[in-house]
This record gives C-alpha cells, structure tokens and sequence, in this order.
C-alpha cells in the first residue's frame, strides 16, 4: 500500500485550455477519498495523470516516496476501474480475472495454482463465483460492474482509481455497489481513489472529499465538515440533497443585533454570529439555508418566513416541500411527511438561524460565518 501525493499539479491542453489548476492533494494510505465536483471540473484528468494516462503540464505526483510524472502506467502499481467496464467480450469472467496476472504471470513471479487462488478468492469476495463460465455479453450491468472491479483486486495494487464506476447502474444497483465498494476498500486496506460527479457517492463513500469546479480545488476534508462547513457558495449548494437554498440582501441593524433583509422579510441573526459579521453591515450578502433547518414550526432561534406553496412532492416519512417567498425567490424544505400542506397555501415556516450560511455574493462568494482555511481545507 502507499500514500499519493499530488504537489500543484496542473494540466494545459494545445490551445491554452487548463483543465486542472495547481491542485494539490496528500492522501493517506489505506485511505478512500473522493473527488467530486460537475462535469468538466477536472476530477476525471487528474485521476487520469495520477494512473499516468495523461501527462501532467507542471507540478508533481507522488505514490509513496517516489515521484511518478514519467513513470509508464504499468510501472506505477495501480489498478483502474471505468466507467464503460472495458473487458473483454470474448473471454469468460474467469479469464477476464485472470488476464493481467497472466501476462505479467513471470514478472509478478506468480504460478498458475497461485493465480487460480487469487481469482477465486477475488470472485468470492463480490459473489460473482457462479459467473466465472459466462462471457461478459451474458451478465447484467452490476454484475459486468463487479467481474470490473475483480479485475482490480487480483492484481494487489499500492493504489486503486475508480473512474464514475456505477455512472451506467440503476438506483438500486448503485446502492448496492456503492456499500459494496465501500466494504471492500476497507478489508483490502488500499488507497483508492474515487471520481464522481453524484455528491451523494461522496458524501457517502469518501474518507475525505476533494470538491472541483473549472479545474480547481475548493475544499478538500471529511464530507461532514464539508457539509456543516463549507468555505464558500459554490461548496455549499453542490454538497447536499436537496441542495442548499440561498436567499440575496444585505445585513442590517435590527434590534439587539443584526438582521438579514431578504427585500420583503427580516430575519434576525443568532448573537453569537452577528458579533463576527459586523464589518460586513450593508454589503450585498447571500444567506445559506439548508432544506433540513426549514421547519414548520418554531423555537428558539427560529425566525418566521412567509412563503406560498408551490409543490409538494412526499417521500415516505418526509417530504419535500417547494416554496416562493414574497419576493418570488424560490426555496425548498424538507419537512415531516405527515404535515398538512397544500399547493397554493400562504403559511410561514421557520428558519432555524443557527444552521444558516453567510456568503459574500457572487457564484463562489467565500462564507464569512466560516471565515478560516482549516487542516484539510483547500481554497483558490
């Protein structure tokens, strides 16, 4: 097993188009982080440069103490899973398992009893020992998916690199992978790397989360504290489902402190972050909500809002909740299924003011009420 180790690295294709910005990642061994972030944000060519299939433009890249930028894909103890599956459509599963081992059978130093036992055991521990006969046009997508990702494990690798593995599965199947994934990075121990543009996958798979946008790192930590603390507007709204409502006004003086005027609605802010928010009085601001701190009924350090119902859609045990404000600026809650509400009512709901997020406007607008670039924080 080995750590990786990505040092500014940056990749620019012909034309001057940069496709990663001076990213920098220090993953642990053993460790499952996830980098996330909308299509064409990056997270695919730089886990392409780590497994050595792009080359990089500057900066450096480390898989335990040595630096691989020139090393060839073979030489750098990586196994990589895609997206399309890419076995093969005329050999059974069992030889699909078996063909890289086999090819580097003298190399690897490996006898045909040992590479029969790894198969085996690769097969046993996806479940997929009853498919070893069929050829991959015989199996379903999940299972294409798992014969994939065995195919990965036989081969032992210091570093395992996902690339949108489940992008083709169905809800179902993705849950199902996902856990199974998940379970087997953990008895392996190897530092796997995971692209995804399903922040759900991240926020579920990743020991830590690196999220992308137009080819740079914003934020890169634990999902939670990415979750509860992101460091600017653009981090906040793609983590979380639904995602993150945002209200724009400006902070004002209300009262014993301060208030945010959502142009048609006050809504006080909590003491303890009104005292850092002082220097920011009557500036263009964005407040944060998340679905989750829009409830329907209130409590201390709630402030009222006045909405009308446009949608509601039930999910089960709760239900999401579409709302216009009275200055026609839609928000979404989610709130106890059993609630009564129709489509058309004016009602308030309360805001939970100490979940709320300060933001400084604009589309990646830094979140004053975090204001630090903590351990395991990355911004540009």
């Amino acid at each position: 097993m080995a750590s990786v180790t990505l040092e500014d690295v940056t990749k620019v294709y012909p034309g001057g188009v940069t496709a990663v910005d001076r990213v920098s990642l220090a993953i642990s061994d053993r460790e499952l982080v996830v980098l996330v972030g909308p299509s064409g944000c990056g997270k695919s060519t730089t886990l392409r440069m780590v497994a050595g299939l792009e080359e990089i433009t500057s900066g450096a890249i480390r898989i335990g103490e040595r630096v691989v930028n020139d090393t060839p894909p073979k030489d750098r103890d990586i196994a990589m899973v895609f997206q399309n599956y890419a076995l093969y459509p005329h050999m059974t599963v069992y030889k699909n398992l078996a063909f890289g081992l086999k090819l580097r059978r003298r190399e690897l130093g490996l006898s045909r009893a040992q590479i029969d036992a790894k198969v085996r055991a690769a097969a046993a521990s996806l479940d997929i020992e009853h498919l070893l006969d069929r050829r991959p046009k015989e199996l379903s997508g999940g299972q294409r998916q798992r014969v994939a990702v065995g195919r990965a494990i036989v081969r032992s690798p210091k570093v395992f690199l996902f690339d949108e593995p489940l992008s083709n599965l169905d809800a179902k199947l993705r849950v199902e992978m996902r856990s199974g994934i998940k379970r087997l990075q953990r008895e392996l121990g190897t530092t796997t790397i995971y692209v995804t543009h399903d922040q759900e996958e991240a926020m579920t798979l990743g020991d830590r989360v690196a999220v992308m946008k137009d080819g740079l790192l914003h934020q890169f930590g634990p999902p939670m504290e990415i979750y509860e603390r992101p460091v600017n507007r653009f981090v906040a709204g793609f983590l979380g489902t639904p995602p993150m409502n945002f209200l724009e006004g400006r902070l004002v003086g209300g009262g014993d402190g301060l208030e945010f005027d959502a142009g048609g609605a006050r809504l006080a802010l909590p003491r303890s972050m009104a005292g850092r928010l002082g220097e920011f009085v009557n500036r263009p601001m964005v407040i944060g909500i998340r679905p989750d701190a829009v409830g329907l009924l209130s409590d201390d350090g709630f402030a009222a809002l006045r909405v009308r119902v446009a949608l509601v859609e039930p999910l089960g045990d709760r239900k999401d909740v579409y709302l216009t404000t009275s200055s026609e600026t839609s928000l979404v809650g989610r709130v106890d299924g059993r609630a009564a509400m129709q489509e058309g009512e004016e009602m308030n709901v309360y805001i939970d003011m100490q979940r709320v997020h300060v933001f400084d406007s604009g589309e990646n607008g830094r979140a004053v009420t975090t204001m630090r670039n903590g351990a395991g924080a990355s911004v540009h």
